[in-house]
């Protein structure tokens, strides 16, 4: 009889080879799932993606791979930002909520700022899209940023990939806040819509130029009742801003809209000039090039990210950086000589 220990590399054979088999599995049953646009199946897809371990990694990216293959008709792709108190989610859950009269299924991908020290976040977007969330054709997701430069979940371009999927043609993506980073939304969405409330020019300097550049479309929302003659002049204020800045299509130059989410003023004209912008992108042949674009540019990012954890995760690296990061401190070498020699260990002992 053989002893156990000439068992076990078959006993552990077999045991990979029933993990990989399970793994198959699941992620078969999810792209069934999102092809016959089940929603359950969605939310466990994005929450694989999200999941940082390596194994779920993997699953992850052999689903996102199968279901970009799904031929559905090319979705629209919207991000919006704004400053803190502009009103993002009763905009878009109003917008949204219209969209679904119209027929469309819509998808929001709502982006919660992480704490940098306990790396939580509060998610609190599906509570403030009650009505859209409950609704039988529509999704909203929030998912922690966890610390992701440009506002948006660095696994946000793969979850629209499952949405898209799902079946669901509008994508709505918000992102946290305005900041000089933030600007990384507009590489994974065709068209940038920044939301602007009503007042002074302080509120166009509470902007940053960077972002302004990038938008598309800026929508002055809360223009009514007593703040109907405030949004009119700050209208006009981004209208002579924008004016001095470079479009950024060659066959669109940027509108502003007022309108108001709690009333729905103006709300039709918003969705109008959203889709005479992508007629004119895809009249001009833009929005191929701009798709293929958002891959080239996502590809690189990964690139960085991947070769950072693996950086984090090589023994030899973290030698030699624990001893140079106390040289940093102390102010004996400068920080990119330390980083060089870290990364020249790395590649040394990749």
């Amino acid at each position: 009889m053989s002893s156990g220990r000439a068992l076990t590399p078959c006993i552990e054979f077999c045991m990979g080879q029933t993990r990989h088999s399970s793994s198959l599995r699941t992620v078969e049953a999810l792209v069934a799932g999102i092809r016959q646009g089940d929603r359950a199946s969605l939310a466990r897809g994005i929450t694989l993606v999200e999941s940082t371990r390596s194994d779920h990694q993997q699953e992850a990216r052999k689903l996102v791979s199968e279901c970009i293959k799904i031929p559905r008709p090319r979705s629209l792709r919207i991000g919006l930002t704004g400053t803190p108190g502009v009103g993002k989610s009763t905009f878009i859950e109003s917008l949204g909520m219209r969209l679904l009269q119209k027929g469309h299924r819509v998808s929001v991908l709502a982006v919660d700022p992480s704490s940098t020290r306990s790396g939580g976040s509060i998610l609190g977007d599906k509570t403030r899209m009650q009505e859209l969330s409950a609704a039988s054709n529509a999704y909203v997701r929030p998912s922690p940023n966890r610390g992701s430069l440009g506002g948006v979940a660095r696994n946000t371009l793969d979850s629209i990939i499952l949405t898209e999927a799902c079946g669901f043609d509008v994508c709505l993506v918000e992102t946290v806040g305005v900041g000089q980073s933030e600007t990384m939304v507009s590489d994974m969405v065709d068209m940038f819509v920044l939301l602007m409330q009503p007042g002074s020019g302080d509120e166009l300097q509470g902007v940053k130029r960077g972002i302004m550049e990038l938008a598309d479309l800026v929508v002055v929302n809360k223009a009514d009742g007593a703040m109907e003659l405030a949004a009119k002049l700050t209208r006009s204020e981004i209208v002579n801003a924008l004016h001095l800045m470079i479009p950024r299509r060659e066959s669109w130059s940027p509108k502003v809209v007022r309108a108001s989410a709690a009333t729905g003023y103006n709300l039709d004209r918003v969705w109008s000039t959203v889709l005479h912008y992508f007629d004119k992108l895809e009249k001009s042949g833009e929005w191929d090039a701009l798709r293929a674009d958002q891959r080239r540019k996502w590809m690189w990012r990964e690139v960085s990210h991947l070769l950072l954890a693996r950086l984090d995760r090589n023994p030899a690296s973290h030698k030699i950086a624990q001893l140079l990061e106390a040289d940093v401190l102390n102010g004996s070498i400068p920080a990119g000589v330390a980083a060089e020699q870290i990364v020249s260990k790395f590649l040394s002992n990749p």
